[in-house]
């Protein structure tokens, strides 16, 4: 016998946020405590089979994606191959002619970072850029990858966004693109740095794009869309 005292009529989406919500402490905990593990830690190896072991038990009822997610899983992968190093030449500023017409790899189901840093690259560093999607960048030998969680190519460094990295790197420091750059951080780390809500709600979009199934070019092509209009968008 189940007696209900009252039901809340709340809308579908609110209630997948409230879901979200409630995976974001167990994260957060988790990145935290993959951050702090180092090779050189006592146990090394039976400390990160317990953080793989619960990152696996947490994504389980993670039904509706948190946003901290994939943020956990890059942690991992990079404590998980402690002698890598993200490769790519140096550390200082590219020659954009070095990058022109080229195959820009990354993975697949783009999210705001990736959509964003597309539209970076299409529109001030490789104008003739193509985009391809996969999770091995070494059965793409010739592209340039971005956004992976491999430590190849150009991505999060830092507390910084694959956008940003890419806007550091190139040296594309006009104003609107800084702000894009801030909102795109907001939304991809969730760390409210600069409390921009812009990209938050594009991002939302993105999501509700791929739950209609679209193909991932047709998702990276609508949401550099988006970008494009909200950089035109900015006084």
């Amino acid at each position: 016998m189940l007696q209900i005292q009252s039901i809340d009529d709340l809308p579908s989406d609110t209630l997948k946020e409230q879901f979200r919500e409630e995976r974001k402490p167990d994260y957060a905990l988790l990145i935290k405590e993959i951050q702090q593990l180092k090779p050189s830690t006592q146990g090394f190896q039976a400390q990160l089979v317990r953080l793989k072991r619960r990152f696996e038990e947490i994504a389980e009822i993670d039904f509706f994606d948190c946003p901290l997610r994939s943020k956990a899983e890059e942690d991992l992968y990079k404590a998980e191959h402690p002698a890598e190093t993200r490769r790519h030449a140096g550390k200082g500023r590219l020659s954009k002619s070095d990058y022109q017409n080229r195959v820009w790899l990354t993975r697949p189901r783009p999210g705001i970072d990736r959509v964003s840093s597309a539209w970076l690259i299409k529109r001030f560093i490789d104008a003739g850029a193509r985009f391809e999607f996969g999770s091995d960048p070494a059965a793409h030998a010739d592209a340039v990858p971005f956004d992976m969680y491999q430590p190849v190519g150009f991505g999060h460094e830092g507390d910084k966004c694959t956008f940003e990295m890419l806007s550091a790197r190139f040296g594309v420091t006009e104003t609107k693109v800084r702000l894009i750059g801030q909102a795109i951080h907001d939304a991809d780390l969730d760390d409210e740095k600069f409390g921009r809500m812009e990209g938050i709600a594009i991002n939302q979009i993105l999501k509700g794009w791929a739950k209609q199934g679209l193909h991932d070019e047709e998702l990276l092509r609508r949401g550099m869309d988006i970008i494009e209009g909200f950089y035109h968008s900015i006084g």
